[in-house]
């Protein structure tokens, strides 16, 4: 069994060795740096990783399209170019519980959806959605939402990013705020940090007291780790003067330092 197991890990990483290998469309290039402004930020090195990694995402995903939209290579790469920002820096098996990508034109209804809060009750009623993550399987998102979100790499809310580190969350013991770590010794910081940040939050928006992640990441663990990714990304530097262990934290994740040296 264990011979078999190392057998299909070995042929992966021989099929993602040709993926990343292959040249990336100069129209792939034009659509990143049209329509993710966090693109330009990175170095020759970066970008080329990223290129790599975008091959094998496109490779490996399904992606469908609903009410009628056409799924493009402009919807494609960009929704992949944000997915594998996440995994620029970190070892990957590429969203191995991921099968599809599912693209609605605009925002969407969720008719009888539920919502767990932090007290542990659940809030069940019609839900108007930018983007789901499904533990096994589906990522949903709003294209254009998805389109704003890249565009705009420093307003704090990326849709893609957000469903996207709900999946890498969902690589692990369950969707439950704590991904997949590079070391099983980071788990004891991530778990202090993390858990004493989200109590914090909690209680904040408990008192109505205004704070930088806002009241919908005090909505259960996983969602303080998704929203804390998007600011992580979007706002690195207001997030390492603000809440400096947690930017540790998620550097030590990503591999990625965002803020740079200074705040």
């Amino acid at each position: 069994m264990l011979s078999r197991l190392l057998d299909i890990l070995d042929f992966k990483e021989r099929r993602w060795a040709k993926l990343r290998a292959r040249p990336f469309p100069l129209e792939w290039v034009l659509i990143l740096e049209r329509n993710v402004s966090a693109y330009a930020a990175l170095t020759a090195d970066e970008k080329e990783r990223l290129h790599q990694h975008i091959n094998v995402f496109l490779h490996e995903k399904r992606f469908e399209g609903v009410e009628g939209l056409e799924i493009t290579d402009e919807i494609r790469v960009t929704i992949a170019a944000q997915a594998c920002l996440l995994i620029l820096n970190r070892p990957t098996r590429y969203y191995p519980t991921l099968s599809s990508i599912i693209v609605y034109p605009r925002g969407y209804l969720v008719r009888g959806a539920q919502m767990r809060r932090p007290d542990g009750t659940i809030i069940e009623g019609d839900s108007h959605r930018l983007g789901e993550s499904w533990h096994r399987g589906n990522v949903v998102l709003s294209w254009d939402d998805v389109r704003h979100g890249a565009a705009d790499a420093d307003d704090g809310r990326n849709v893609a990013l957000h469903e996207f580190a709900h999946q890498l969350d969902g690589e692990y013991l369950g969707v439950e705020g704590a991904p997949l770590l590079h070391d099983r010794g980071m788990y004891t910081a991530w778990a202090r940090v993390l858990g004493a940040e989200y109590a914090k939050l909690v209680e904040d928006v408990d008192e109505q007291r205004r704070t930088m992640l806002g009241s919908y990441a005090a909505t259960n663990p996983a969602e303080f780790f998704a929203v804390a990714t998007e600011l992580f990304f979007e706002r690195p530097r207001q997030l390492k003067e603000r809440h400096p262990e947690l930017y540790e934290q998620l550097r030590l994740c990503y591999g990625q330092d965002p803020a740079g040296s200074e705040v």
